[in-house]
């Protein structure tokens, strides 16, 4: 059923102020450049504040500080932090959660050794190894894999295709999005002239309560011991965690990232995206790397870093500022060099 709410509803929803007339109802969320009369859409960025005249959003969401009048027929709502009171409105407009009820689909495979609960729901062409076990309500969805040993903790969403292999644990609530794989062997080889021997990686993946991994997201098993991300951890898709790597608590890990072996990464560390950590590091807690960063040494907690080898981010703009300088800086050169020669001539002259 299409849900409608007017200017006003949606004001007193986020508790701001409305300017404008909007007379007719909204019935859902967009951007500026996207939405129609019927969506709200909001400023959360003051390089779009261009767009707000022309959009044309039936009520956009404005801070204190946007002075520009509506055009008829359209209203702001000015509220402290339009992009915290657009998740609000988002979440007044979107469908609810799927939902999937609990049993098993005829086609699933489940070991008569495997413990899994009448309340978890399994979806079809799942498999589900020998002595695995699963606490309640999990959603286990098509074609997931979850090898032998495994336990899997009590709410947590396993999309479509993804795959936990042999003795790996996961926490409570862990959401695993499409074809993320846990526990694949690490990449450890000694390479001698007869090519690359494989060392045994005979290690686990431990993910604690909370803990979301994104799409195509790889954490590899340990060559001994654990792969550990802690409570709350948020990864994004097409992240890579090598073995022995240890996440701290809180931390948000951003598209292609990549994380070599035996990293240890502090509580609320931030790693943006296509970030590269060597291995054996040490990240201090609350640090961030920025995107396209190269991490070859420890970094101190409250670390801000940028560049590749990374440095801290002040220094990284005054490199580039000299940079921006270096055309003016070779003319200015060449001009002394010419002074000196031309006094140096005048000098022989005399």
């Amino acid at each position: 059923m299409l849900l409608e709410k007017t200017a006003l509803q949606i004001a007193e929803l986020i508790a701001g102020s409305l300017t404008g007339t909007c007379a007719h109802t909204l019935q859902g969320v967009a951007s500026l450049s996207e939405a129609t009369e019927r969506d709200v859409a909001f400023l959360g960025n003051e390089k779009y504040r261009e767009q707000v005249l022309p959009s044309k959003a039936g009520v956009v969401l404005v801070p204190a500080d946007f002075d520009q009048a509506p055009p008829e027929g359209r209203a702001w709502i000015v509220c402290p932090n339009p992009s915290d009171a657009f998740n609000a409105v988002i979440s007044l407009f979107t469908p609810p959660p799927e939902h999937y009820s609990p049993g098993r689909h005829p086609t699933a495979v489940i070991s008569a050794s495997a413990q899994v609960p009448a309340s978890v729901h399994v979806g079809a062409g799942a498999i589900i190894e020998d002595d695995v076990v699963i606490a309640e309500n999990t959603i286990i969805l098509p074609n997931v894999y979850i090898g032998r040993k495994c336990v899997i903790g009590s709410d947590c969403l396993l999309y479509a295709n993804v795959v936990i292999r042999e003795r790996c644990l996961l926490g409570n609530r862990v959401i695993l999005h499409p074809g993320v794989v846990i526990g694949a062997d690490g990449f450890g080889y000694k390479s001698g002239p007869a090519g690359h021997q494989k060392i045994p990686q005979v290690g686990i993946v431990q993910i604690d309560d909370d803990v979301e991994i994104g799409a195509n997201s790889c954490v590899d098993r340990a060559r001994f011991g654990r792969t550990w991300i802690r409570k709350g951890t948020k990864i994004d898709n097409l992240v890579q965690i090598g073995h022995n790597v240890e996440v701290g608590e809180c931390g948000m890990i951003v598209a292609q990232v990549g994380i070599a072996g035996s990293c240890r990464l502090g509580n609320g560390v931030i790693l943006a995206g296509q970030a590269g950590l060597a291995g054996h590091l040490q990240i201090g807690d609350g640090s961030i790397v920025m995107g396209q960063a190269g991490i070859s040494k420890n970094l101190a907690p409250g670390s801000i870093v940028m560049g590749t080898p990374a440095v801290d981010r002040r220094e990284f703009a005054k490199q580039l500022l000299y940079l921006g300088r270096l055309d003016k800086t070779n003319a200015l050169l060449k001009q002394l060099q010419a002074d000196v020669e031309a006094l140096k001539q005048k000098n022989c002259n005399n």
